[in-house]
C-alpha cells in the first residue's frame, strides 16, 4: 500500500472521531510536514502516478474494435462491456458512470493530481532548504546539497510528467504558440492545497506548455542516477531525457527532439540498448515470465517502469478489444520488410481470444497482469502492469522523427533500420509466416508511399493543420517514412495507450463502428480529441471540455 493511502486512511480514521461540524470547518491543508531528505525521498515514492491510462486511450483509439459489430462476412459476437463506461469510451462520449474506477477518467485525474500533489510537498520543502541551508538546524554538507538538487531534480520531473499526460487525455492537441493561447489548459498546480474550496482557472493550453517546459528544464538540469537504488523506478538521466523528446516532439521542436533522444542514450550506440525480450524466450516456462522479463529493470532499454493498479488485462475477451483493422495494423500485418501473418516483433509472443482469431489478439509482454496478493489464501489483492513508460526503441522514433521534419532522410532511415533489424532478428529471416528482409528506402517508399496495404496502416496526416509550423513542413518526400515511423511506433506502444497521443497530434480521422448499425466518426481536431474532464471535477465549477 503506498504512503498515500495510509496517509488517507489515518485521515479516515480521525474524522470518524470528531463531529462532522467541526471537520467541515476545517481548512483542508494537505502539505506534508518534513525535515530531512530521507524522508523527502520516501514521499517521491508516491509521487509515481499509479493509475494507468491504457484503457481510456487505446478506447479512444484505433488500436481497439467492438466484438458486437459485424465483421465483413456478418459474423459478430454478443460479448459484454467489462465495464458500464467501455461504451461511453469507445464512442467518445462523455463519461458518467463507473466513475470511482481506477481506469476511468476520474481515476486518471485523481491519479495525476495525487502525484503532483506529493511533487509539490517535497519542492516546497527543498526550497526551504535552499534558503535557510541548514537541514535540522545544521548545515548541509557538500553531500546534502548534491542530494537535494537530485531530490529537487525528480520532484519537478514528476510534475511536468503528470501535468503532461493530463494535457495528453484532457486538452486537444498542441497547436503552437499562437492558437494554444486560444486554447483551454488545465490548473497547473504548483503548491500545496492549504485553502477550503480554492478556485480554479484553467488558463490556456499554451500557459499549461510553458508550465511544463519550465519544470521540465529544472528537472534536467539537476537528475542524477547517482542517488538511486534502482534507477528504473525513478527519472533517471535517461528517462528525463525520453521525456524531453516526447514532450518537444509535440511541440514540433524537433532540433531539441534530436538533442535530448540521443542523451537519453548518454552516448551508447543504441542497438546496445535493443529490445533483447526475444533471446530469452527459452527460459520463459509461463507467460507470465515473459511479461516480467519485458517490464523488469535488467532489460537494456527499459529507461523507466512505472507500477499502475489496473484492471485492463480483465477486458480480454469483453467487449472491446485489439481486433479487426486495429490488430492487422499493429500486432499482425504486413510490413515493409515482412509479409506474413505476424512481424517478428510479435511471433510466438501474440495470443489469441476465446473465439475467432479476428476477433481479438494480445501481444502479452505489455499487457500480462501481474498480480499482488494481500491474501493467497483467500486469493485477494491487486491486480497491476508494469508500464515500460520510457524506453530506447520508442525514444529512438522520437529521433527518426525528427530527422525527417530537419530534413536528414538518411538519418531517419539509420534509425528506423536499427529499429526494424533489432526486432526481424528475433525470428528466422525465412519462416512458415512469411519472409522477412532488412529495411531499405526503396521498400518504405514502396509499401508506404502508395495505396494503404489494408487496415489503415498508412493515413493521411494533417499535422501542419493541428500544429502550424513556419519552420517544418510535412512534404510527398518525407511522408512515406513518417507513415513508417507511425507504424513502427504503434506497433512498439502496443497496448500501452500512446497511440491515442499521436492520432491527435498527427491530426488522424478515425472511425469506430458500434454494434450493428451504429457508426461513430472523429474527424481532424474534433472537440473529442480531449477527453471530457471528470464530472465531479465540472461539478465543483471547472469549465467542461467543448462538445
Amino acid at each position: 500500500m503506498k504512503l498515500r493511502y495510509k496517509i488517507l486512511f489515518i485521515a479516515v480514521a480521525l474524522i470518524g472521531l470528531s463531529s462532522c461540524s467541526d471537520f467541515l470547518e476545517k481548512v483542508p491543508d494537505t502539505r506534508v510536514y518534513l525535515v530531512n531528505l530521507d524522508q523527502l525521498e520516501q514521499l517521491l515514492i508516491t509521487g509515481y502516478n499509479d493509475h494507468n491510462y491504457a484503457v481510456l486511450c487505446e478506447y479512444s483509439s484505433d488500436n481497439v474494435g467492438d466484438t458486437n459489430a459485424p465483421d465483413k462476412d456478418g459474423n459478430r459476437y454478443n460479448y459484454s462491456s467489462y465495464s458500464r463506461y467501455d461504451e461511453q469510451i469507445y464512442a467518445w462520449q462523455d463519461v458518467d458512470l463507473d466513475i470511482s474506477a481506477s481506469d476511468s477518467p476520474s481515476g486518471l485525474w485523481q491519479g495525476c493530481y495525487s502525484a503532483i500533489a506529493a511533487a509539490n510537498a517535497v519542492i516546497e520543502k527543498v526550497e526551504e532548504f535552499e534558503a535557510t541551508g541548514e537541514i535540522e538546524g545544521q548545515p548541509m554538507s557538500f553531500r546534502d546539497k548534491a542530494r537535494l538538487a537530485a531530490i529537487k531534480g525528480e520532484a519537478h520531473m514528476i510534475r511536468a510528467y503528470h501535468h503532461y499526460i493530463l494535457a495528453q487525455i484532457f486538452c486537444m492537441p498542441y497547436r503552437g504558440p499562437q492558437i494554444s493561447a486560444t486554447l483551454p489548459g488545465l490548473p497547473y498546480a504548483t503548491k500545496p492545497e492549504t485553502e477550503l474550496y480554492p478556485k480554479y482557472d484553467r488558463g490556456t493550453l499554451e500557459e499549461f506548455y510553458q508550465n511544463i517546459e519550465k519544470d521540465l528544464q529544472i528537472g534536467l538540469a539537476n537528475v542524477t542516477d547517482e542517488f538511486y537504488e534502482v534507477p528504473k523506478y525513478h527519472f533517471n538521466v535517461a528517462a528525463s531525457n525520453a521525456f524531453a523528446a516526447r514532450f518537444y516532439l509535440a511541440k514540433r521542436e524537433y532540433d531539441k527532439v534530436v538533442q535530448y533522444a540521443t542523451a537519453a542514450f548518454k552516448g551508447n550506440d543504441p542497438e546496445a540498448l535493443r529490445n533483447d525480450y526475444w533471446d530469452h524466450q527459452e527460459d520463459f516456462i509461463e507467460w507470465e515470465d515473459g511479461a516480467r522479463y519485458y517490464t523488469s529493470i535488467e532489460r537494456p532499454g527499459n529507461f523507466m517502469l512505472m507500477d499502475t493498479y489496473t484492471e485492463w488485462f480483465r477486458r480480454w475477451g469483453s467487449r472491446f478489444f485489439t481486433m479487426g483493422d486495429g490488430m492487422r495494423a499493429s500486432i499482425q500485418g504486413p510490413g515493409p520488410s515482412w509479409n506474413g501473418e505476424y512481424m517478428p516483433f510479435f511471433r510466438n509472443s501474440v495470443l489469441g481470444s476465446p473465439s475467432a482469431p479476428q476477433y481479438g489478439w494480445f501481444f502479452y509482454a505489455t499487457y500480462w497482469e501481474q498480480f499482488e496478493y494481500t491474501d493467497k489464501i483467500a486469493g485477494i489483492g491487486y491486480p497491476h502492469m508494469v508500464r515500460p513508460e520510457f524506453t530506447s526503441q520508442e525514444t529512438l522514433l522520437f529521433r527518426a522523427e525528427a530527422y525527417l521534419f530537419l530534413g536528414d532522410i538518411d538519418a531517419a532511415f539509420e534509425d528506423l533500420y536499427r529499429w526494424n533489424h533489432e526486432h526481424i532478428m528475433q525470428g528466422d529471416m525465412a519462416s512458415n509466416n512469411g519472409s522477412m528482409s532488412e529495411l531499405e528506402k526503396a521498400r518504405i517508399v514502396s509499401f508506404y508511399g502508395g495505396k494503404d496495404p489494408g487496415s489503415g496502416i498508412v493515413r493521411p496526416f494533417h499535422i501542419d493543420e493541428v500544429c502550424p509550423s513556419d519552420k517544418y513542413h510535412l512534404t510527398p518526400e518525407i511522408e512515406p517514412y513518417l507513415n513508417c515511423v507511425q507504424h513502427f511506433r504503434r506497433m512498439q506502444n502496443a497496448h500501452l495507450g500512446q497511440r491515442w497521443f499521436d492520432i491527435k497530434r498527427y491530426g488522424f480521422s478515425i472511425t469506430h463502428k458500434m454494434g450493428k448499425d451504429d457508426i461513430y466518426t472523429l474527424e481532424v481536431l474534433d472537440p473529442r480529441y480531449a477527453i471530457q474532464i471528470p464530472a465531479e471535477v465540472i461539478g465543483a465549477g471547472l469549465e467542461p471540455n467543448a462538445r
